[in-house]
């Protein structure tokens, strides 16, 4: 980021990912994969157990929409205020308004059943590396804009010194408009520069993310618009 110094730290070396699904054999078969890679694993078979498997530090967690008790979107529900780290969820269903409603609910990726164990990998690679490198460009900082502090050290955004919950992914795109303020991004640079130019999807699910930022800011500053809107362009931070 523009400004910001560069500080490195040690990268961890057994990344813990857990994968929740009720299809035992499917858990089975990612599980003896993803610890041939190196991973530590963790496993759940309903959604109750997700719950109860949080109490550990997490890299990454692997979602299936079909489980017991609760589902998968329901588990996003609850977890996404209280961990950080990438959701990737699994589903048979492959229709655009259910990729479209597990991005609104905090997931960071839709893989749709069924699936390749080399696309799943490449897709944990690629968000795990994506939350190492805004470790790695992070050093501890504060900045200020009004009424809004958002830390680059803890990842959090606070109004008034109350803490707004945000996604790890929501949090890169406000941290991309707030650096910025008043520049205009268009949803395609801001998925690029999110993303990255290699992920597979589309700008539309800048749009949800931008929905969800929005709702959590409206709630403890109902009289301000941080996020404006650029009609036919895209969006800007608005700092006035």
């Amino acid at each position: 980021m523009n400004g910001i110094a560069m500080e490195r730290i040690p990268m961890k070396m057994r990344e813990k990912i857990l994968i929740a699904d009720d299809e035992r054999e499917i858990v089975e078969f990612m599980r003896d994969a993803l610890e041939d890679e190196g991973y530590e694993v963790r496993i759940a078979y309903d959604g109750r157990q997700v719950l109860e498997r949080l109490e550990a530090e997490l890299d990454l967690i692997i979602l299936d929409i079909m489980m017991p008790h609760l589902d998968g979107l329901e588990v996003c529900q609850v977890i996404r205020d209280r961990v950080s780290c990438p959701i990737l969820f699994l589903s048979a269903r492959s229709a655009e308004a259910d990729r479209i409603r597990g991005l609104a609910v905090g997931g960071d990726d839709y893989i749709v059943k069924p699936f390749s164990m080399q696309e799943l990998k490449a897709r944990i690679r690629a968000h795990l590396r994506r939350e190492q490198r805004s470790h790695l460009s992070r050093q501890p900082k504060l900045l200020h804009h009004g009424d809004l502090t958002l830390d680059l050290d803890s990842l959090q955004l606070f109004y008034k010194h109350i803490p707004i919950p945000l996604t790890s992914r929501e949090f890169e795109l406000f941290e991309l408009l707030f650096m910025h303020p008043n520049q205009v991004f268009s949803r395609e640079q801001m998925y690029e520069k999110v993303w990255g130019y290699d992920a597979e999807g589309d700008s539309a699910t800048v749009t949800e993310h931008i929905k969800n930022i929005r709702a959590k800011l409206a709630a403890v500053a109902p009289e301000r618009t941080f996020v404006a809107t650029v009609w036919g362009v895209g969006y800007k931070f608005d700092r006035s």
